[in-house]
C-alpha cells in the first residue's frame, strides 16, 4: 500500500505541474538528457551575431531564444518569432519584449505571412513540422537555415513500454529531410544525426515529460496508462531509472546565391 500510495503521489504532482513553454527545469534531479555534441545553441549563437534579420520558427514560450538573445555581443536589427500554440504565444511574447522580437502567432503548417527574400538567417529547435519551401521563399541569396530535428524513434523504448511495439516513421529522417531541403531549393551544407542518453528517475517525470511532449504517446492520459505506469513505477523501484534514447539530427542549409 505504501508504494501505492507514493506512486499515486507521484502521479498526482506530475499533474499539477503546468505545461506551457518549453521550461525544463522542473525535471533537475528527476530526469537527465544528454545533450548532442554540436552544441546547437552556442553554434547558434554565434550564427545570431553575424546576422542582421533573424526568423525562430515555433520559438515555444521564447525561453531559448531568450536566453541566447541575452548573451550575445550584437543582436540583429529584426527578429521575427512564430509559435502555433496560444499559451506559448502569450509567454513568448512576455519572455521576448526586451528584445524587440515580433511574436506571430501562426498555425506551425501555415504558409509565413512574410515577404521574400527576407532573413539572413532562419532557425529552429525541434520543429513539430518543416515548411522547407516557405523556409526558401524568406530567406535572402546566401541566407542559412539553421536547425535541430527530432530524429525517428525517438524515444522508442519509453513509447514501447507503455503501447507495446510501434512502427518506427521514416518522415522525419536525416536523409528525408536533406532531401526536401535541396528539393526547395537549399544546398545543404551540414548534417549530422547522434542517439542520446534519456535517463527518468521517477515515474513523476515520465508524466510530465509525456504532458509536456505529446507526440511521444499521442493519446497518453494518466487513467488510459496508468496499468503500464505502474509497472513503470516498478521497474524504476527495482532498477533505479528507466532509460530511453533521444534521436537528434542537426541541419544546416543555405539559399544559393
Amino acid at each position: 500500500m505504501a508504494r501505492r500510495s507514493e506512486f499515486e503521489q507521484l502521479l498526482d504532482e506530475a499533474n499539477s505541474v503546468p505545461t506551457t513553454g518549453w521550461d525544463f527545469s522542473w525535471f533537475d534531479g528527476r530526469a537527465t538528457e544528454e545533450r548532442p555534441s554540436w552544441a546547437y545553441s552556442r553554434s547558434l549563437t554565434r550564427r545570431i551575431e553575424n546576422s542582421h534579420t533573424l526568423l525562430e520558427l515555433q520559438t515555444g514560450g521564447g525561453e531559448r531564444l531568450a536566453e541566447i538573445l541575452s548573451g550575445v555581443k550584437r543582436r540583429p536589427g529584426t527578429i521575427v518569432a512564430t509559435e502555433g500554440w496560444s499559451p506559448n504565444a502569450a509567454l513568448a511574447k512576455v519572455n521576448l519584449a526586451a528584445y524587440d522580437v515580433s511574436v506571430l502567432k501562426l498555425d506551425d503548417k501555415a504558409s509565413l505571412p512574410l515577404p521574400d527574400n527576407a532573413f539572413e538567417l532562419v532557425c529552429a529547435r525541434h520543429p513539430t513540422t518543416t515548411r522547407w519551401e516557405e523556409i526558401a521563399r524568406v530567406l535572402r541569396p546566401g541566407g542559412i537555415f539553421f536547425t535541430q530535428q527530432i530524429g525517428p524513434g525517438t524515444n522508442r523504448e519509453l513509447t514501447e513500454f507503455l503501447m507495446g511495439p510501434q512502427p518506427i516513421s521514416t518522415s522525419q529522417s536525416p536523409q528525408q529531410a536533406a532531401n526536401l531541403a535541396a528539393h526547395a531549393g537549399l544546398e545543404v551544407i551540414d548534417l549530422r544525426e547522434e542517439s542520446l542518453s534519456v535517463v527518468f528517475f521517477d515515474v513523476g517525470a515520465v508524466v510530465y515529460f509525456l504532458r509536456k511532449v505529446i507526440w511521444t504517446v499521442p493519446d497518453f492520459t494518466v487513467e488510459k496508462y496508468r496499468n503500464r505506469l505502474f509497472a513503470l513505477h516498478e521497474h524504476i523501484q527495482q532498477y533505479g531509472d528507466f532509460q530511453s534514447r533521444a534521436r537528434r539530427f542537426l541541419i544546416e542549409a543555405r539559399k544559393p546565391i
